[in-house]
């Protein structure tokens, strides 16, 4: 039986993609846009940031290895919130429905901490979620097991009650190796809730 469902927060209850921020930045040229996400302003990059690493040394750091690139990479420090479209639409309410049924909701995400507590006030999805592990306060990532174990030890959580739903299938399936069930986000709020009610959820 599942008693507690915890959520990844970014592309599952916040809609973030860097190509809202660089995408104009670049003109609306898709190729030098993806060039710059998936070579400069890389996943390997900014995951530094979500283990604690200070937004400003990564950002003066990757500027002294692309000079031509310094004041694109400043944006992601600056207008870091541009490359969030908005909250999930429905997933507040399937969150809200999860909690009044007695159902236990937590929060695992990795997020860099110079965002974080303004992310809490902006999207209330996120601020409704009381229990949580962010990754750049304890300098863990996912999919790196320790930072789900921590999660479990913090709340005294059984793997076995535990659902957990993010959107990368890496993520997904370190969770599943602990003990826990997981869901790679379908996509929507809708389809999420269409895999839910076939799932041992307690009501």
């Amino acid at each position: 039986m599942i008693k507690n469902i915890i959520f990844d927060y970014g592309n599952v209850l916040v809609d973030w993609n860097p190509a809202y921020l660089f995408l104009p930045v670049f003109g609306g040229d898709e190729q030098k846009c993806r060039f710059f996400t998936e070579h400069v302003c890389n996943r390997e990059w900014f995951t530094r940031m979500d283990r604690g690493e200070s937004m400003d040394v990564c950002v003066a750091e990757l500027q002294a290895v692309h000079p031509d690139y310094a004041d694109a990479i400043a944006l992601f420090r600056d207008r870091w919130f541009d490359m969030c479209h908005g909250e999930i639409p429905g997933m507040y309410e399937l969150v809200q429905d999860l909690k009044n049924r007695g159902v236990g909701v937590y929060g695992l995400t990795n997020w860099p901490a110079e965002t974080f507590t303004e992310a809490r006030c902006r999207f209330r999805t996120i601020g409704s979620i009381e229990n949580y592990v962010v990754s750049s306060s304890v300098r863990l990532v996912k999919p790196d097991p320790a930072v789900y174990r921590l999660l479990l030890s913090k709340y005294s959580l059984k793997p076995e009650e535990c659902l957990f739903i993010d959107d990368r299938e890496d993520n997904v399936n370190a969770a599943i190796r602990l003990g826990m069930s997981g869901i790679v986000y379908p996509g929507s709020a809708d389809k999420l809730q269409s895999v839910l009610v076939l799932m041992p959820i307690i009501n």
